[in-house]
């Protein structure tokens, strides 16, 4: 029987011995300033944009006949979500790192695997922030127009200035992270309350206005066709449709990146996780329940079918001139909040897996002011321009949401995986766990998100691989291998080299990265 390394002593790591993993090639550290409300409005700010203004409303397109369905297709998706972040809370308890899902599935079940959990998050994280800062130009555009600035509105809708905007956006964003996690903190918590605020009066219009209303409303516009349509058959689109409103849930996760440096962390990685997703969620089914209250499934079909249609977009002829603009710059501001907490996550990812050898070196490079992996950042960034580039020339920002669904729900999936097999592997760590504490509960929780993570990932790879497009390319599932055969040469190089250097890569990741 091989016996287990039982504490940390100094490692090789990359041809010199490192006594603190938490000290970049800078000499910088990471540090501990992110309380309860941080985190929490990280969580928050990475959720609330795209997947509830856009996403529950193109979903008629994507999902031709989920008709009426959206809000089941929601609760669908919620449950697995749920599950996957309590499999977060708990292993974030225990093991409360920056880089979080590669700390936890690295030290419950293997760094390969640990590597192979995070890499996909980063990628698909990536192109989502991509993604998210390509599609606030339209939202300026829009409320533009409910302004009844017309010139303005017109030079936002050429595409020059909206991949102009779009990179603009991203990369002011990283200049506030290279600030430090204080200052993300004082950008996400007043757009966050600022967000609620403005979307709040969308959830108002949507009770206090009835669909008979809005059937009068079209009728008047001429367009009382677009109110016909029937929904397919449950079991049919419900699946496919639960799949692509998972990607609304994903957010939460950037709370356990950004665990080596959250105050008491044990305690406040958790209860931020909580926090987050049953914000979010409940504010997710009062917000798509009052659009679809007021407005006839069938409109938002039918509109969607020949452009992006978007929530405040959908509500805006049922309200004052004055509303309608608060509602479009409320929308604006969820997608533009996303982008700070969301690039504080991903690279957090890279300077993880430096820190552990697998990537590298210099992704471990925190500056000395600011306790910013800046080296990390920078790539993600690139990345995410490389998402924004995408989404510009293929004219469609929907692969992005589905390459973002195929890489957390292996991500999720792993983190599932990693709670069950965290004590047979690394039972010192289990003793840690802070969070349903009783074996038989964190089995139990990780088994059913397990299983529906797991049928999640098959209905969405079924109908990625069956659908009608130009090319492997527009695969999300074939792009997301192809990223990943990447990243495993990358780590393949890197440990080869981390081990003739002497580096005993199990011995480190047996024990948590010192602080």
């Amino acid at each position: 029987m091989t016996r287990r390394p039982r504490a940390r002593a100094p490692v090789r790591h990359h041809g010199g011995i490192v006594s603190d993993l938490h000290d970049g090639p800078s000499g910088g550290r990471l540090r501990r300033d992110l309380g309860l409300v941080g985190l929490a409005a990280a969580g928050i700010g990475s959720m609330v944009g795209a997947g509830i203004n856009i996403v529950p409303f193109a979903l008629q397109r994507s999902v031709p006949g989920i008709g009426e369905y959206v809000l089941p297709a929601y609760f669908i998706a919620a449950v697995p979500a749920v599950l996957a972040a309590l499999c977060y809370a708990m292993l974030g308890s225990a093991m409360p790192r920056a880089g979080g899902s590669y700390v936890y599935a690295s030290r419950a079940i293997g760094p390969y695997t640990g590597f192979l959990a995070s890499f996909s998050q980063w990628f698909g994280l990536c192109i989502a922030i991509g993604v998210v800062s390509y599609v606030i130009p339209p939202f300026l555009r829009d409320t533009a127009r409910a302004a009844q600035w017309t010139d303005l509105a017109a030079a936002l809708d050429q595409r020059g200035v909206r991949l102009a905007l779009a990179l603009g956006f991203l990369w002011l964003f990283v200049l506030v992270n290279l600030r430090g996690v204080r200052a993300v903190t004082r950008t996400l918590v007043p757009l966050v309350g600022l967000v609620f605020v403005c979307s709040g009066l969308v959830i108002v219009t949507g009770f206090s206005h009835g669909p008979d209303e809005y059937r009068a409303l079209v009728a008047a516009r001429g367009e009382g066709a677009m109110l016909a349509g029937q929904s397919g058959d449950f079991w049919t689109v419900v699946p496919p449709a639960a799949a692509v409103l998972f990607s609304s849930f994903i957010g939460f996760d950037v709370i356990a990146q950004a665990g080596g440096e959250a105050r008491n962390p044990s305690r406040t990685l958790p209860l931020a996780i909580g926090l987050a997703i049953g914000t979010v969620g409940i504010f997710y089914f009062a917000f798509t329940g009052a659009v679809y209250r007021a407005v006839h499934w069938q409109y938002v079909a039918a509109a969607s079918a020949t452009g992006d249609v978007t929530a405040p977009g959908l509500l805006t002829p049922l309200v004052s001139p004055a509303v309608g603009v608060l509602m479009m710059s409320g929308a604006a501001l969820a997608l533009i909040k996303d982008l700070p907490g969301m690039l504080l996550g991903v690279s957090r990812l890279c300077f993880a897996w430096a820190e552990d050898g697998v990537f590298p070196r210099a992704m471990a490079s925190v500056d000395a002011a600011n306790g910013t992996p800046r080296t990390a950042l920078f790539v993600s960034a690139i990345l995410s321009t490389l998402g924004i580039l995408g989404g510009h020339f293929a004219g469609d920002f929907f692969l992005g949401v589905d390459i973002l669904v195929t890489a957390m729900l292996v991500n999720f999936i792993i983190m599932a995986c990693s709670v069950l097999r965290l004590p047979g592997h690394n039972p010192a760590l289990a003793r840690e766990v802070r969070v349903l504490r009783a074996r038989w509960a964190q089995v139990l929780v990780a088994i059913v998100a397990l299983v529906t993570l797991s049928a999640l990932l098959w209905v969405h790879s079924y109908r990625d691989l069956t659908a009608d497009v130009p090319g492997w390319y527009a695969r999300s599932t074939l792009v997301w291998l192809a990223v990943m055969a990447i990243g495993t040469l990358v780590y393949w190089r890197e440990t080869r080299a981390l081990a003739a250097r002497g580096g005993d890569l199990r011995a480190i990741t047996y024990v948590l990265p010192a602080e």
